[in-house]
């Protein structure tokens, strides 16, 4: 296992220091200079060596550390449009590939790096630093995770890495990248997840708690699908699966023997998939009539009860 020489616990600020943000020219398609137009302008810094400067488009290439493996279309085009409006404020990270003069490996940024070329921009703003591999995986893992640019599967596979090839403990990662520790443990936990059920929470279809509620379940991918089709919460899906003693009853016999597995009507069930894909939580509502009813939203970390806290707080 690699020994951790530096501390990067801050991320590609202990990288970049005080370098202020620089805005990479955001050429238009118009301008466009026939074969060589994605490369970069005479003006651009592509010299060797190390520290901020501006490289062109096809100077870059995807490195082997990079743990985001899914890039959405519409958030890169949305990206894509921001960029050529204003630039790239944000350097990617890059490394000199050996035996390639003038041409870098992304270290971080690879999705700014797609996005720029969506938009037909020549050049990019990148920090140049002669990292290791093991220190390229480390800043990469950790500036995505920093970022909240990975789904839980990627983020969950990031922290096995991390612990696998560095040595950290789950108190350490915790402190590195600004979680709790329960949050990662949870998410480390996902790797026992089925394969449908991991696809399912990469899509966006499944959420933690549903995924953590499903573990070990030996009907895990029928009750997924089943969670998917009826948009049922977190709370619904413990209650199927069985309580802590490791009990997992029927579907069908649970619904009967226990009330607050009863069916819920369309409305109710729209209502909580409404709000638990707005917070990213799972939502569970419990309508009693004239007597009012219940609202629960499930937190598995702090850092998500704050968020629903301070979101509940600003509309108030």
């Amino acid at each position: 296992m690699a020994e951790r020489k530096r501390g990067l616990g801050r991320g590609l600020s202990a990288l970049i220091g005080d370098a202020a943000p620089v805005a990479a020219p955001a050429t238009k398609p118009d301008d466009a200079r026939g074969p060589d137009a994605m490369g970069a302008p005479p003006s651009a810094d592509s010299g060797s060596g190390t520290g901020l400067k501006t490289l062109g488009i096809d100077q870059l290439q995807p490195g082997p550390f990079q743990p985001r493996q899914n890039f959405n279309a519409d958030e890169l085009d949305a990206l894509a449009q921001s960029f050529a409006k204003s630039g790239i404020l944000q350097p990617l990270v890059v490394r000199p590939v050996k035996g390639k003069p003038d041409q870098f490996e992304i270290i971080a940024g690879e999705r700014r790096w797609r996005a720029a070329q969506i938009a037909k921009l020549h050049s990019v703003p990148a920090l140049v630093q002669p990292l290791s591999d093991s220190e390229a995986l480390e800043v990469g893992i950790i500036e995505n995770v920093q970022r909240s640019d990975l789904n839980p599967v990627e983020e969950s596979e990031a922290y096995q890495r991390l612990i696998d090839e560095f040595s950290y403990t789950q108190s350490e990662l915790a402190d590195v990248v600004g979680k709790s520790r329960s949050h990662i443990a949870n998410l480390l936990r996902l790797s026992q997840a089925t394969p449908a059920v991991r696809k399912l929470l990469v899509e966006g279809a499944l959420t933690m708690g549903h995924a953590r509620a499903l573990l070990g379940h030996d009907e895990a991918d029928a009750l997924a699908k089943r969670i998917v089709s009826e948009g049922l919460s977190v709370r619904a899906v413990e209650a199927l699966v069985g309580d802590a003693s490791g009990v997992k009853p029927n579907a069908k016999a649970s619904a009967k023997t226990n009330p607050r597995t009863a069916e819920k009507d369309a409305d109710t069930r729209a209502v909580e998939k409404t709000l638990s894909d707005a917070l990213g939580l799972g939502v569970d509502i419990r309508h009693q009539g004239e007597a009012g009813g219940t609202l629960n939203i499930n937190y598995t970390s702090l850092d998500q009860l704050d968020s629903v806290i301070a979101r509940l707080l600003s509309t108030s």
